[in-house]
Order: C-alpha cells, then sequence, then structure tokens
C-alpha cells in the first residue's frame, strides 16, 4: 500500500485568533463537496459551528474532542482560548488540496465564477510576501463569514431546506473539476482498499507474500502554509 493509511491527509492547524464582525476569533467558514474531514482536538479551546442536513449546531472543543462531519457540511472553526490547536484528517488524500472546499461567500460572490476564483484564490496569488499572504487570507475569511452569517440565519429561520442552494452552487463551482479528482481518488483511497480485499484474499490461502513487502515509510518535514482556519502543518501523503 502506497501513501498514508486509508488514502488520508492529515494536517496540524493552529486556528486563526483574528476576531471578526461577531467578535468571535477563528477562520473561514467553508464545507467539502466530495471529503470527509475529522479533527483531534490536541489543545485550547473553543468550537465548531456547522451548517448541515440537521440545521446550525455549535459544538465546543477542548483537548481530547474527536468529531468528523461528511461533505456538505458547512464548519466554521472559533478560536475560544487564543491557542486552539487540532489534527485534521481528511479523507481523500489530494482531492481537498485540489479545490473541493468551497466557502460560503456572499451569494452574488458564489454566482460569478471569476469573483469567486478571485476572493478564494487571493491568498495565494504570485509574489505576496508573508504578511500580505496572511492580510488576504484574513480578507478571504471576513468575506466567507459575511455569507455565513447571512446563510445561518436564514437556516435558523427556515431550517435545514434553506442549505439546498448553497449545496446547488457548489455542485456547479467544483463540477469540472471532478475528472482530475477521480484519478486521485482511485489512486489513493480506492487503490488502498483493493489492496486490502487482494491481501484478504491472500491469507486466505495462508500465503505472505504482501508481508514480505513490509516497510516503513516517512513524510519529512512539514510545510507551512496559511489555511482556510488557520496556519497550517501539512505533508504529501499520497502515494508516489
Amino acid at each position: 500500500m502506497a501513501g498514508f493509511p486509508g488514502g488520508t491527509a492529515v494536517s496540524i492547524v493552529t486556528v486563526y485568533d483574528w476576531p471578526t464582525v461577531d467578535g468571535q476569533a477563528g477562520g473561514s467558514p467553508h464545507l467539502h463537496t466530495a471529503s470527509t474531514e475529522g479533527y483531534v482536538v490536541t489543545g485550547g479551546t473553543g468550537a465548531v459551528e456547522t451548517l448541515s442536513g440537521d440545521g446550525y449546531e455549535r459544538r465546543d472543543l477542548a483537548r481530547g474532542t474527536v468529531l468528523w462531519f461528511t461533505p456538505g457540511t458547512v464548519h466554521r472553526l472559533v478560536n475560544g482560548s487564543g491557542d486552539l490547536q487540532l489534527v485534521v484528517v481528511m479523507s481523500n488524500a489530494g482531492i481537498p488540496e485540489a479545490g473541493d472546499a468551497v466557502f460560503t461567500f456572499p451569494e452574488h460572490v458564489l454566482d460569478d465564477p471569476a469573483a469567486y476564483a478571485a476572493a478564494a484564490t487571493a491568498p495565494a496569488a504570485p509574489g505576496l510576501t508573508d504578511e500580505e499572504r496572511g492580510t488576504a487570507t484574513r480578507t478571504r475569511r471576513d468575506l466567507a463569514v459575511e455569507g455565513y452569517l447571512a446563510l445561518r440565519e436564514r437556516v435558523e429561520r427556515e431550517g435545514p431546506d434553506a442549505m439546498k442552494p448553497l449545496w446547488d452552487r457548489a455542485a456547479r463551482i467544483v463540477a469540472d473539476r471532478t475528472e482530475d479528482w477521480r484519478k486521485l481518488w482511485a489512486d489513493g483511497p480506492k487503490a488502498q482498499a483493493d489492496a486490502t480485499g487482494d491481501h484478504l484474499d491472500a491469507l486466505a490461502r495462508a500465503e505472505s507474500a504482501h508481508l514480505c513487502d513490509a516497510h516503513v515509510g516517512s513524510a519529512g518535514d512539514a510545510a507551512g502554509r496559511w489555511g482556510m482556519c488557520g496556519r497550517l502543518e501539512t505533508w504529501d501523503l499520497r502515494p508516489h
């Protein structure tokens, strides 16, 4: 099996402590269109606010909290103590990095492909200093919070059906990316699941060839960058 177990991606997130319009500090609300995301909180306290088929929910986070959410769940990390840190485990390594996430920008931005692309990718513009990337990340966060707060109000007033327009917009935004994602899925989590099936078949025949190929993998040093929810330490865990 190549790649990290389960074809997953792992990162360490130090959640932003920048306050926003409603007085809460944290990251950019967004959803994933194809991947499930899991949290393992390692330090600090805070909360995650979600909008899903279950409506609006807020869950406290503290060291040892483990939770996860499926595609389509809007999530917003809130840094309560100023030092909230967590390990994030994402399914489908490579797909989230290839544009699986959709920000909760205001509707007029979501409906304008050029405006959406400009707002979503601003922190990655070439030639920016690290400080300028941080400023662009904060501007993107504030725009996502603006759309999120309006959406949360509609969900609290109308119920989960108010999510449908966002889900429709998200599907349109990512529709032309799915062929590239399919190869990442086939080479990663699907290949690992298929390999497990082959191993079980071999073990049922008392054959040990795959055990003789045992080895240890290492990801090397982490790369730091400005993420959606906080400063990230990431590794490339995909098969090479």
